[in-house]
C-alpha cells in the first residue's frame, strides 16, 4: 500500500486580519466535515509592521494611529456585515504610537507554538476574538500574557520565548515562507496533498476549498455529512468552547430560521447561554457550580450537558 496522506490547509494569516476572523466559520466547517483527514496550520504573515508608515487609499487607513483605529473599526463593521462574525467598534483600538504594529501578536503565536500547536491555535483564536469582538489592544504585552494564561499555556515559558528572540526568529522564518509563496494578502490558503499544492489568495468559501480538496486528492478525501441534531450542535460548541451563530449555521448548513430555533431551544433547556459581544454574540455551554472532592482535595467543573446526556482579504501592511 502507498503512503497515506491527509489534507493540509495552511492559512497565511495575521491575528488582527478581519477577513481571517471572517474565515473562522469556514475553517470550523472544514474540521467538522473532514475530521481526522484534514489538518489546519497557520503561517504568520505580519499584516502591520508600522501603521504610521502605511496608507491604504481604498479604505483610508494608515498614518496617525488614532485616526487609523476609527477607519479600521468602520472597515471591520462593514466586513462583519458580510462574514457574520461579531465585531465591537465601541472603544476599538488596535494601534497607538507606543504600539503601532501587529508583529507582537504574530510573535506571540510563535511563542505559544513552541509549547503546543493545539494550544497555540486556541491562543490564536483568543487573540482574534479579543481584537475583533472585545476591542482589546492585543499588541500590548500584558494583554498577550493574560490571553496566554487563559489559553492554558505555561506563562513563564511563553514570556521567555516571547522576549528572548526565539519566537521572533520563528516569526521571521514564517515571513520568509510567506514571501516564498508570493503571498501579499491575508488570508491566503495553501492546500496540500502529499507533494501537490494549490494556493488560493483571499477569503474563500467552503465550497471552493472543498472542490480543491477533491481535485488534489483525486476524490480520495470526502466530506462527511453531519446530522442537524441538538446533540451534535452541543458537541460542536463543547469542542470549541465558544461559537458564533454563523459558525454553527455554516458547519451544519442551517437556515436562518433553523439556527435561531436550535439556539432558542438549547437556551430554553438551560444547556447554553448567549454572551453578547459587539454587534453580535457567542454561545457557550452552561457549567454547573464548581464541585470539590474533599478526599482528593481537587475541584472540577462539570458541564450541565454531561449530566443531561449522562455523559475578502486583508492587504499586507509594510
Amino acid at each position: 500500500m502507498g503512503e497515506k496522506y491527509f489534507i493540509e490547509i495552511i492559512e497565511f494569516t495575521d491575528p488582527v486580519c478581519t477577513w481571517c476572523w471572517g474565515s473562522e466559520p469556514v475553517l470550523r466547517k472544514l474540521e467538522t466535515r473532514f475530521g481526522d483527514n484534514l489538518k489546519i496550520k497557520f503561517i504568520m504573515g505580519g499584516l502591520v509592521e508600522d501603521i504610521r508608515k502605511f496608507y491604504d487609499s481604498f479604505n483610508d487607513i494608515g498614518g496617525d494611529p488614532e485616526r487609523s483605529n476609527k477607519q479600521i473599526a468602520r472597515h471591520w463593521i462593514e466586513a462583519s456585515e458580510r462574514h457574520g462574525m461579531p465585531v465591537k467598534s465601541e472603544g476599538f483600538k488596535l494601534f497607538s504610537d507606543e504600539h503601532p504594529s501587529s508583529y507582537p501578536q504574530n510573535i506571540a503565536y510563535k511563542a505559544a507554538q513552541m509549547e503546543s500547536e493545539d494550544l497555540a491555535n486556541r491562543f490564536l483564536r483568543m487573540m482574534r476574538e479579543a481584537s475583533a469582538a472585545q476591542a482589546r489592544q492585543t499588541n500590548k504585552t500584558e494583554v498577550l500574557i493574560e490571553l496566554a494564561n487563559e489559553a492554558g499555556l505555561d506563562v513563564s515559558k511563553f514570556i521567555e520565548r516571547f522576549t528572548d528572540g526565539s519566537a521572533e526568529k520563528a516569526f521571521r522564518e514564517d515571513l520568509d515562507i510567506t514571501r516564498k509563496y508570493g503571498v501579499r494578502g491575508f488570508p491566503s490558503f495553501l492546500i496540500r496533498w502529499g507533494e501537490k499544492e494549490t494556493l488560493l489568495r483571499g477569503y474563500q468559501s467552503f465550497e471552493t476549498i472543498k472542490s480543491v480538496i477533491k481535485t488534489v486528492s483525486g476524490d480520495s478525501v470526502r466530506e462527511r455529512l453531519i446530522e442537524k441534531t441538538e446533540e451534535n450542535v452541543l458537541d460542536f460548541i463543547k469542542k470549541y468552547s465558544t461559537a458564533a451563530p454563523v459558525e454553527i449555521k455554516t458547519a451544519f448548513d442551517f437556515s436562518d430560521a433553523e439556527i435561531n430555533e436550535v439556539i432558542k431551544s438549547l437556551i430554553d433547556k438551560n444547556l447554553i447561554r448567549k454572551v453578547p459581544s459587539g454587534n453580535g454574540y457567542f454561545v457557550e455551554l452552561i457549567s454547573n457550580p464548581m464541585a470539590c472532592d474533599l478526599a482528593s482535595g481537587t475541584c472540577q467543573i462539570e458541564d450541565s450537558l454531561r449530566q443531561d446526556r449522562r455523559e475578502s482579504q486583508c492587504k499586507e501592511f509594510s
